[in-house]
């Protein structure tokens, strides 16, 4: 679906950080309480991964999560008490990203707003790489509304039962596109309101469809999103929504449309759950967070 964080940003951020030492020093709070958070989480996470490698196969998936969820808390609980950015900080951040990668891309494989919808519903805890494996014979056996309806749960479900709760996704692609036909005539609304009273559609995931279908200058905060955003002190914040507003206040206009995009990819292969990759961080300088992590030796 276009060029790929991995193959893009990852790259350019391989390649010598940028000089900054003509810029005015970011001040450097370090509160005790967010180092605590740091280190806490640190060991949560080290303490789930030994119970997880406990468990039975396949654990992977499972495992992830939980240091995500263990990676986030800590930084929600340390984001309290990191100094807010000043618009001049949050402005060269998103320059440098802009810069790195000037049209970033999702990385679900969709073709219109109903596919990137189905999509999205489909990723509830899933990767995108497992999601474009099952959604490649479902969208080529169901690629609009009616013919999702007439392909029916049991055909859904077979296309996708390699995901996590592919019945409840399968009940939920099959109604929603029921709807899209008896209530919109098969066309995906541009609304966030009343795309999130469809079935499987939260707030999330009708920001990603309003940004990514109809240029909607939205914020979705994914579990990637929400560690970035409280790790670095960008906007701290205990739900996604409180994060979501946050961002919304101190992004310049400018820069939304794509601002989730950067945001996401970047916690996904750089400031990452369990070893966040400091070292090769666009806006390590800028970022709050007490526990950097050194660069590997050698």
């Amino acid at each position: 679906m276009g060029p790929h964080y991995s193959s893009q940003m990852a790259r350019n951020d391989k390649k010598s950080p940028p000089d900054t030492s003509s810029r005015k020093p970011t001040p450097k709070p370090a509160p005790k309480r967010a180092a605590a958070a740091a280190e806490s989480g640190r060991k949560a996470e080290q303490a789930a991964g030994k119970k997880g490698a406990r468990e039975a196969v396949p654990a992977v998936p499972e495992a992830a999560r939980r240091r995500r969820a263990v990676a986030n808390a800590a930084a929600a609980l340390a984001g309290r008490d990191i100094a807010p950015w000043t618009p001049a900080e949050v402005a060269e951040a998103f320059s440098r990203f802009e810069a790195a990668d000037p049209e970033p891309k999702g990385e679900l494989d969709y073709v219109d707003p109903f596919t990137l919808l189905v999509a999205v519903v489909l990723s509830a805890q899933a990767t995108d790489v497992g999601v474009n494996k099952a959604t490649r014979t479902l969208f080529a056996a169901a690629p609009t509304p009616e013919a999702m309806v007439a392909l029916g749960e049991e055909g859904v479900a077979g296309h996708i039962r390699t995901l996590g709760l592919y019945r409840g996704k399968a009940r939920n692609v099959v109604e929603l596109s029921r709807r899209l036909v008896a209530e919109f005539g098969g066309a995906v609304p541009a609304d966030r309101a009343v795309l999130e009273t469809l079935p499987g559609v939260g707030r999330k995931t009708a920001n990603v469809v309003l940004n990514i279908a109809f240029g909607h200058p939205t914020i979705a905060v994914d579990t990637h999103l929400f560690r970035v955003a409280n790790r670095t002190g960008l906007s701290a914040g205990k739900t996604p929504l409180e994060v979501e507003l946050g961002l919304e206040r101190v992004i310049p206009d400018r820069f939304k449309l794509h601002a989730h995009h950067w945001l996401i990819l970047h916690g996904r292969y750089v400031c990452k759950a369990r070893v966040p990759e400091c070292w090769r961080c666009l806006i390590a300088d800028l970022c709050r967070w007490p526990a950097k992590t050194p660069a590997p030796a050698g």
